[in-house]
């Protein structure tokens, strides 16, 4: 029996799928369930997200991760053309950062 310590949810692979499955959901309920998923996928270009569909995925990713893991936050702290260019992989960076900390 192993003694590793690793823990899933910091795992950027399992953040990455978490995120994904939430991303998806927001995606479906708008008839975009076609819409890849990547690291690289940006959230107003790629995915069409409006700031209400940010303000569903955080709400998404409390309940997932507690309050260890702030969207909004984040999301405070960048300058708008950041915002705007944000990927799915910062986010997910992000949340394994948060999680490592915590």
């Amino acid at each position: 029996m192993s003694t590793e310590t690793t823990t899933p949810a910091t795992d950027p692979g399992a953040v990455l799928d978490d995120i994904t499955a939430m991303l998806r959901e927001l995606l479906d309920e708008q008839g975009l369930d076609d819409v890849e998923i990547t690291r690289e996928a940006t959230f107003h270009g790629d995915l069409e997200l409006e700031s209400i569909d940010l303000v569903t995925l955080s709400a998404a990713l409390r309940e997932h991760y507690g309050d260890r893991v702030n969207f909004a936050e984040f999301v405070a702290e960048l300058e708008l053309d950041e915002i705007i260019g944000l990927t799915v992989g910062q986010l997910v960076d992000h949340v394994v950062d948060e999680l490592r900390a915590a």
